[in-house]
């Protein structure tokens, strides 16, 4: 019985356009209430998280080591600008967020983001294997940049005593160990540490930068220049390059299908994001500002720990081992999931304790360490990664897929009525054409960024033992 309504829900997600699919199911849809009585009886149960659980998801995938990029971005904007962009970005991605949300408690089928790229394109087959492969490489990136970290930081505590290969790939069998557990449920708890020891190590960053006496690489008489717009010469690619490494570290929007299907009563979503939100808002411009102003566009770097003298920077530094750990962690236990969920559609593997099952789950989450190591082997940088990751992915699934799904939610008859609707229409044509114009012209200056980086020698070969510590 179980198995005819999962095809059948399946089936449903497939159907022509929205409008149709809506129609088709106008009356039987499944609440999230009979998902989750339905797996009532399952040895491993996937739809059990509060509100407070995943609110540490999210505040784990949030409260990141990306928020130390923020003072180099603040240096390249200028500070006005820059605090203006984060707030600007943080109240889209919480607008885009809410719009999720109801896409999702209109569709309870939904599982991923690939479920809602199909409903988005029709109920196109294609639509949703570009969606996944868009996901796959998106979460994959994301892994592979806690690679490439972890081997800065250990490379960073241990003054590069070992090869950087080596120091990646115990980062990756670290990762790979804590990517283990089948539910988010089961993560949850080390979110909420992994946030914590964010947090710490922020703070101690902000404290360290103030109370040092000049900042890493400091050169007699230079003092550090702070100023509240871009300097004269600032050049479009590095406007851009600092643009998306705030828009990268805000755009989360990826997961949170994943997260709300896994919830026990996901109307209280909404309770876990305004949490989130607030106070990233408050800790991405205190952190931007503070460090920016204590370390000036001349010794900022990111992440801004480079700018600490050695001391500060291993204390600082070494309280991000539990969120490099747990966030790529979490990420790859998304993808492993969407690749399960596939593989086991109907199947008892999928919600019981079998070898089958359980082989699957490993020798998935270890191809998805795999292929991250790989990644952060032959992309050894880290501000332009998340420069380069920010413009391929975070056009659609940070903006252009939510201006379509409120397209969808409101008919066309619909889009206009009054003022409000009409502006908040009109709100929502923008994002699309924001989130096109982030894939183009930020994977142009991406690129571009990668090229110049090289050419000036900033970055090791692939594959290289060169230490790259901080």
């Amino acid at each position: 019985m179980n198995s005819s309504k999962n095809t059948d829900t399946d089936a449903k997600i497939k159907a022509g356009s929205a409008q149709e699919y809506e129609e088709s199911v106008s009356d039987d849809v499944e609440s999230f209430r009979d998902l989750v009585n339905r797996e009532r009886d399952h040895a491993i149960k996937y739809r059990t998280c509060s509100w407070q659980k995943t609110a540490a998801l999210l505040f784990s995938e949030y409260i990141c080591l990306a928020i130390l990029s923020f003072p180099w971005s603040y240096s390249v904007l200028g500070l006005v600008p820059g605090i203006l962009l984060t707030l600007a970005i943080a109240f889209i991605v919480l607008y885009t967020s809410l719009i999720l949300w109801r896409f999702c408690l209109k569709h309870p089928e939904v599982r991923d983001a690939c479920d809602i790229g199909r409903m988005l394109f029709g109920g196109s087959d294609l639509a949703y294997n570009i969606t996944a492969v868009f996901f796959f490489l998106n979460n994959t990136f994301i892994q592979a940049l806690h690679v490439l970290v972890g081997a800065e930081l250990l490379n960073t505590l241990t003054d590069s005593a070992a090869c950087t290969i080596l120091f990646s790939l115990i980062a990756a069998i670290a990762c790979f160990f804590i990517s283990l557990p089948r539910t988010l449920d089961q993560l949850s708890a080390l979110g909420t540490v992994s946030a914590f020891f964010t947090f710490v190590a922020i703070v101690l960053a902000i404290v360290f930068a103030g109370v040092q006496s000049h900042p890493f690489g400091y050169v007699e008489g230079v003092e550090p220049l702070v100023t509240a717009w871009p300097v004269k010469g600032t050049t479009y690619i590095s406007g851009m390059s600092a643009f998306l490494n705030i828009t990268y570290t805000l755009v989360g929007q990826i997961t949170l299908p994943s997260f709300i299907a896994e919830m026990r009563d996901p109307k209280e979503f909404p309770k876990a994001l305004w949490a989130v939100t607030i106070a990233e808002i408050i800790v991405y411009t205190v952190c931007g500002s503070l460090i920016y102003h204590w370390t000036g566009n001349q010794y900022v770097t990111a992440p801004a720990v480079g700018s600490l003298q050695t001391t500060y920077r291993k204390i600082a530094f070494s309280f991000i081992i539990p969120t490099i750990l747990f966030l790529g962690a979490l990420y790859s236990s998304v993808t492993s999931r969407f690749i399960f969920f596939r593989l086991f559609r109907n199947s008892p593997h999928r919600h019981s304790n079998t070898l089958v099952g359980w082989s699957a789950w490993v020798g998935i989450v270890a191809t998805t360490w795999g292929l991250a190591f790989v990644i952060a082997e032959v992309i050894p940088f880290f501000s332009d990664m998340l420069s380069l990751m920010s413009s391929l992915f975070d056009g659609w699934f940070g903006f252009i897929f939510w201006g379509m799904a409120y397209l969808q939610l409101y008919p066309r008859g619909k889009r206009w009525d009054g003022p409000w609707r009409a502006a908040e229409t009109a709100f929502n044509y923008f994002l699309i054409v924001l989130g096109v114009y982030i894939l183009v012209a930020g994977t142009y200056t991406s690129i571009e960024s990668i090229i110049i980086s090289y050419r000036q020698q900033l970055f090791g070969s692939a594959f290289s033992c060169k230490s790259n510590a901080i």
